[in-house]
């Protein structure tokens, strides 16, 4: 009975041990790369505008973040297998979401861009002028879905895991134009070496049908006071300056309330 009593006891200790440890660590799930929101410096480790957020909100709760890398694809049912305890990975909130996870409060709202090489008489507002046209897209996006929508019975769509992949097919000819969040868009087009790239047309925020409230934290939906703490943490760095000094950090001058982009 002792030898029963000592292992249970034992395996109470180990369990509150564990708890203490999770208590302590909060694991986020990310989808890399996709400068400058999350991506890797040449040595591996993980930067970019939600890591560096992600982290000094960590650090305001008082628990240090776990970065777990997952595919776009499997990210929220990832998070449903407990993967991890959260997700920041430049994840648009919408009503489709919200039926599966809780969101934090936005902490950044981009718009969406079409991008195409210098010098193109592509009008992106008109189905006409994208007749025929292959557009290039992120694949279960927010721009997959307006794009498929709205221009999938004239023009050929290509998705793709990752912007890189989608860059490298511009590059290479086999793309006429990318829909793309803004951020994203300009890092790896604009600001590119060759910059050969411009802004087609207004960029769009509207309808919220596809293009919804901003970047928000997803969690599992009974996990109620995680996301409280991290919406706390959220409005302490934006008071305090915090939020504006990383905003800089990648997208340069100070924010606007109303889109957040540089």
């Amino acid at each position: 009975m002792k030898k029963l009593l000592s292992v249970s006891l034992l395996g109470l200790a180990v369990a509150a041990s564990a708890a203490q440890a999770q208590e302590d660590q909060v694991r986020i799930g990310v989808d890399v790369p996709y400068e400058p929101m999350e991506y890797r410096t040449p040595d591996g480790e993980l930067t970019g505008f939600d890591i560096d957020l992600g982290n000094a909100l960590c650090e305001r709760i008082g628990v240090e973040c776990e970065w777990v890398v997952q595919g776009w694809d499997g990210i929220i049912p990832g998070l449903m297998a407990r993967k991890y305890d959260a997700i920041m990975s430049s994840m648009t909130i919408n009503d489709d979401r919200r039926e599966q996870v809780l969101f934090s409060d936005p902490y950044i709202t981009p718009p969406s861009a079409w991008f195409a090489p210098e010098g193109t008489d592509l009008d992106a507002t008109n189905e006409e002028s994208l007749a025929g046209m292959t557009i290039g897209v992120q694949r279960g996006t927010l721009q997959d879905n307006y794009v498929t929508d709205m221009y999938g019975d004239v023009a050929d769509i290509n998705r793709y895991s990752t912007a890189d992949d989608m860059v490298l097919d511009m590059e290479s000819e086999r793309l006429d134009i990318l829909f793309l969040d803004y951020p994203v868009g300009k890092s790896t087009l604009l600001d590119s070496e060759e910059g050969n790239y411009v802004v087609v047309g207004e960029m769009l925020t509207e309808p919220k049908e596809y293009f919804g409230d901003g970047f928000g934290i997803a969690f599992r939906q009974r996990d109620e006071a995680l996301a409280e703490q991290f919406n706390e943490a959220l409005a302490e760095v934006k008071e305090d300056g915090t939020y504006d000094e990383i905003y800089t950090r990648y997208f340069g001058g100070q924010r606007s309330e109303e889109r957040r982009v540089g």
